[in-house]
């Protein structure tokens, strides 16, 4: 049996929180360069050149990709040969104050109602699974406001079936708009329960733009729909083009008879995620 101290983790993932607001991933980068190359409309071109221009800014420089530095987000996996010493909750969250008074990142939580800021962008939202083996796994997402704004949950009826799960998606996208600074990914899950399937579609986010979904399916599924989104023409930052989305992601787990849960997770070009393996 592997044990983890859960003080061992914060240094490492207050690293991350900083990182991953200052170096754009390489999936996303590699894709909006391969955007530009292919990109017909000539403002589209021109916003892409500069979200490529930011990246490198950023990277030189140490400042934030994005003034919204978001929201925390752990999707943490612990191997069931690990055995976890003290506070996971409490170390993760004292990671996101050092990273991001260390980084000189927003601090952007709040009351929900009194808007009063708790001030050192706490709490985080974790959600923890357990994995065979003994890795230690923690995904970070920074999630900012403006495209989490755009997202949303419905129940459809069975009968809907995959015609009523394009046509919500393709809704969502058009009534979004340039809202979620397009160009997008798009997180979809499919099934479960009402408050599961916002989870899995939170959670596709994370694959990486570079990977294939392992079920040649759903991979066709998420290739449909991202070349539909394509063809609605509101392209980087909604000025047009063809350039609306870099990727859907799509995760699916088994629902009730009677329900078709279905959420959408909308994720800006600034998709600021990390992994640390303890």
């Amino acid at each position: 049996m592997r044990e983890v101290q859960a003080r061992a983790i914060i240094e490492p993932v207050a690293e991350a929180v900083v990182s991953s607001n200052i170096y754009l991933p390489d999936d996303v980068k590699n894709c909006l360069q391969a955007a530009y190359k292919l990109e017909k409309s000539e403002s589209g071109r021109d916003i892409l050149k500069q979200l490529l221009d930011n990246a490198d800014l950023a990277a030189e420089t140490g400042l934030p990709l994005c003034q919204d530095t978001g929201l925390a987000v752990f999707f943490v996996q612990i191997g069931s040969k690990c055995c976890l010493k003290g506070d996971l909750s409490a170390a993760l969250n004292e990671a996101v104050r050092l990273g991001y008074s260390r980084g000189y990142l927003r601090k952007s939580v709040c009351h929900p109602l009194t808007r009063a800021n708790t001030g050192d962008n706490t709490p985080a939202v974790i959600h923890i699974e357990q994995i065979p083996g003994n890795d230690f796994i923690i995904k970070f997402m920074a999630k900012g406001g403006g495209s989490e704004n755009m997202s949303r949950a419905t129940m459809l009826t069975p009968a809907q079936g995959w015609e009523g799960i394009k046509e919500f998606v393709l809704n969502r996208v058009a009534e979004a708009g340039p809202n979620p600074c397009p160009p997008t990914i798009i997180g979809i899950g499919i099934g479960g329960t009402f408050d599961l399937a916002p989870i899995l579609a939170k959670k596709a986010l994370f694959r990486p733009l570079s990977e294939d979904n392992a079920d040649p399916e759903v991979a066709d599924m998420e290739r449909e729909l991202l070349g539909a989104i394509n063809e609605m023409g509101i392209g980087p930052m909604g000025l047009g083009g063809k350039t609306t989305s870099l990727g859907v992601r799509i995760n699916m787990a088994p629902c009730h008879i009677a329900s078709l849960p279905l959420a959408v997770n909308i994720q800006c070009h600034c998709a600021r995620h990390v992994e640390v393996r303890i």
